[in-house]
């Protein structure tokens, strides 16, 4: 048994609002967008299923957005899929496309109704908050391999690169939360990624969305680490004045290409005028469906490449307003920016 597309795209937006409830800020369409892959053209009927159902909220304006209505540990999960599939019990016979009726005595009925009353026994016995604590073990890779996965197509990498960007970790802090600015830089990192591709097989087809569909970045208390944990690392970059942001974003093009990323940015001050910005998660690469792509070893290095060129992009961007407020013989010398893996020595514990 399987979700309809409607059921399937109820599940991740309540998914997508039970991750944002600790926070209590209410979540955008676009954000819901970008987090969970709902198709921008579908995602306010979706979201308003969950209204209807009674499990969220919604509020108009430029504070608003959606919410859950209660905990998500008080949703059952079985609420969620019926306010996407409708009620989860026979209506119609199982051997047939009238209604069900038990007079006609079916002999399919009875185990049918067993089936579906053992199904939502158990979407009533597992919590929405339940969903949500799986979904985070599996974006920090802790949840392990799935024996019967039916995942197809390329999965995500693991990244992480850094930079040095010439501004005050507050002046960052505020450039950061331009979220068109954002999805600029991550279509031409795809563009400069496509340009090395094309160079390494000029007849292969396209690497590079052509747009980035949504983008969502969420300033969070604590960030993980470059594993994806939280720990030691967070709480000494805490001390240190460090600001995290979640940043996801899904990228779209012609011929079906896609590509997915969910990765933490951490802005650490190094000094009172520079500030290290290290980005770490997992970004899901492009690939055409039924098409021959790079290898995995030129996959993950365009992958790189990708979030290399959007480091420098950024550390570009962050920069503008300081250079705008100093002056020329004040500016930064040329080549006062590095980006790259910080080297082993240099390494945080």
């Amino acid at each position: 048994m399987t979700l309809s597309k409607r059921g399937d795209y109820v599940v991740r937006s309540a998914l997508a609002l039970a991750r944002a409830w600790p926070g209590g800020e209410p979540r955008k369409i676009r954000e819901v967008v970008a987090e969970m892959g709902v198709p921008q053209t579908f995602a306010s009927q979706i979201l308003a299923d969950l209204v209807k159902a009674g499990l969220a909220t919604s509020k108009a304006g430029k504070d608003g957005g959606y919410r859950l209505s209660r905990p998500p540990e008080e949703i059952p999960l079985v609420e969620v899929v019926e306010a996407g599939e409708g009620p989860l019990r026979a209506e119609r016979c199982a051997l047939g496309d009238g209604p069900c009726r038990w007079d006609d005595v079916c002999p399919l009925h009875e185990t049918w109704r067993a089936a579906t009353d053992a199904l939502r026994g158990v979407l009533g016995e597992t919590s929405l908050a339940d969903l949500a604590n799986r979904d985070i073990d599996i974006e920090l890779g802790r949840a392990g391999p799935v024996p019967d996965s039916h995942r197809h197509g390329r999965s995500s990498v693991p990244v992480e690169d850094w930079v040095y960007v010439e501004a005050a970790i507050e002046s960052i802090a505020d450039c950061l939360q331009h979220e068109d600015r954002m999805g600029r830089s991550i279509e031409e990192a795809y563009q400069e990624a496509d340009a090395l591709r094309a160079g390494l097989d000029a007849g292969g087809p396209p690497w590079s969305p052509v747009q980035v569909q949504a983008t969502c970045i969420t300033r969070v208390a604590s960030a993980p680490g470059s594993d994806g944990a939280t720990g030691d690392d967070a709480s000494d970059g805490d001390a240190r004045g460090t600001v995290a942001y979640t940043l996801s974003w899904e990228g779209v093009g012609p011929g079906g290409t896609t590509s997915h990323a969910d990765v933490v940015l951490r802005a650490t001050p190094v000094d009172p005028q520079r500030t290290e910005v290290k980005l770490s998660g997992r970004l899901r690469p492009p690939e055409r469906s039924g098409e021959a792509g790079p290898d995995d070893q030129t996959t993950a290095h365009l992958t790189q490449v990708v979030v290399r060129s959007l480091l420098r992009r950024m550390a570009r961007d962050l920069e503008s307003p300081m250079s705008r407020a100093v002056g020329a013989g004040d500016r930064p010398p040329p080549g006062g920016r590095r980006s790259g893996r910080r080297p082993a020595a240099s390494r945080r514990p």
